[in-house]
């Protein structure tokens, strides 16, 4: 089956609403229109999520102007500062007591995204059985279709028709953007596969040439980009070459064979959109180098992230105080399991 670029924008919209990500048309946002956070949503977010600490209007504002003090000038930069903080979360200096004489408060941590239930629906998610031969390792696995959403207190939205206005007045609409408590995280570009000019590498150039050029500051808050025509369908993030554009032909893991075409399309949104992944994704499957001129920013394939997953599990099953396991943010290719004093490295 082929698409036109409306009917592929049309399709996704709502597979991702069954998704739990409610379609919002970004004609209907009141905002300027350099503005790419919404910044309702996240007000909401964190006065929700920091309820009991106390968190006053004024605090959130700051929370807001400390986000939108990362230039887009400085792109790589900027995105390498956000996603540590949308990973790691920072620190919020309270603002005085109201009372004279009253002592300050101590600081307030502050996680742009809720991950609190992400390990556990993650767990229930993935029907992920250890590859050995250990009787502690037996566990029950859970239905794919638990609840995911247990707990989960974020604000989700698939946003499109959003015009965005460049520093030097260029406008574009991107295809499609997943927003989580305002951020703008993961940008949709879709071709249609019925036309032989405008092909899926065609995508990858509108986002990582055009986009960029024309309008940085959405990506300064981006952690990962899609591009599809319905048949072909790969992720990746803005500083990838092509080549490093992946398709996702698996849900859980445990399917003896990955799905292409279409079903890849299906395969992609069920796997990566399922929220709670989609956090565990973003929390600890980024990866930027310390240090280095170049601008690499790197996500994991498909197979990279079940085989940590994996080998977290098997790690976790073994019934060995000593034994403890590292997801090292290298996206799976490397994970780390320390067994008392000695490091065992596996690559992928």
């Amino acid at each position: 089956m082929k698409f036109t670029e409306a009917k592929l924008e049309e399709a996704i919209i709502e597979l991702l609403g069954e998704q739990g990500y409610p379609h919002l048309n970004g004609g209907e946002l009141t905002r300027n229109n350099h503005d790419v956070l919404i910044k309702d949503d996240l007000r909401a977010f964190l006065a929700l999520r920091y309820q009991d600490a106390g968190i006053t209007q004024s605090e959130i504002e700051t929370v807001i102007r400390q986000l939108e003090t990362l230039p887009a000038s400085d792109l790589y930069d900027s995105n390498k500062t956000f996603c540590k903080w949308l990973s790691d979360g920072f620190p919020l200096k309270r603002e005085a007591g109201a009372k004279v004489g009253s002592a300050s408060q101590k600081d307030l941590y502050i996680q742009l995204l809720d991950f609190e239930n992400v390990s556990e629906a993650v767990r229930q998610s993935l029907l992920i059985e250890p590859q050995i031969e250990l009787d502690m390792a037996a566990e029950n696995s859970a239905n794919y279709s638990a609840n995911t959403d247990k707990g989960d207190s974020n604000i989700y939205r698939m946003v499109n028709q959003l015009e965005i206005e460049g520093g030097t007045g260029e406008k574009r609409i991107p295809d499609g953007i997943i927003y989580i408590n305002g951020l703008p995280l993961v940008v949709f570009e879709f071709k249609s596969s019925i036309r032989t000019k405008a092909t899926i590498h065609e995508a990858f150039v509108q986002l990582t040439t055009r986009y960029r050029r024309d309008i940085p500051q959405l990506f300064v808050f981006n952690a990962l980009c899609v591009i599809s025509d319905g048949v072909n369908n790969k992720m990746g993030n803005l500083f990838a070459p092509y080549q490093f554009f992946y398709s996702w032909g698996k849900v859980t893991g445990n399917e003896l064979v990955a799905e292409d075409g279409i079903n890849s399309l299906h395969t992609m949104l069920q796997w990566l959109f399922d929220k709670a992944r989609l956090r565990d994704v973003m929390r600890h499957f980024i990866y930027f180098p310390d240090s280095g001129k170049k601008e690499i920013k790197i996500v994991p394939r498909y197979p990279q992230y079940y085989a940590a997953k994996n080998s977290l599990k098997i790690s976790n099953a073994i019934a060995n105080p000593l034994v403890t396991v590292k997801e090292v943010p290298t996206l799976g290719r490397l994970v780390v399991v320390k067994v008392s004093r000695c490091s065992f490295y596996r690559a992928y």
